[in-house]
């Protein structure tokens, strides 16, 4: 019993550290985009090279978001076993 408790702890604070990275990673990336001076600067000094993130973004926090779901989902089964 103490070590699925144990166990629960380390995924749970490993699944926050996850939240928390892809946070970061959502704000660095928005911030590469669309740049901090006039609108957009980012966007429109190298055109050319310029990609819209919030694809990349959202299938990255799509699957962030199945993870959280899925443990939260086997915790709350485990929880009923019991």
């Amino acid at each position: 019993m103490a070590r699925n408790k144990l166990i629960t702890i380390i995924l749970g604070s490993l699944l926050l550290v996850m939240l928390a990275l892809v946070i970061a990673f959502n704000v660095l990336n928005l911030q590469e985009a669309y740049g901090g001076g006039p609108p957009h600067y980012s966007m429109t000094t190298n055109m050319d090279k310029w990609t819209n993130p919030l694809p990349t973004l959202g299938i990255i926090d799509g699957i962030t978001l199945l993870i959280v779901a899925a443990y939260v989902y086997v915790l709350r089964t485990a929880q009923r076993k019991h």
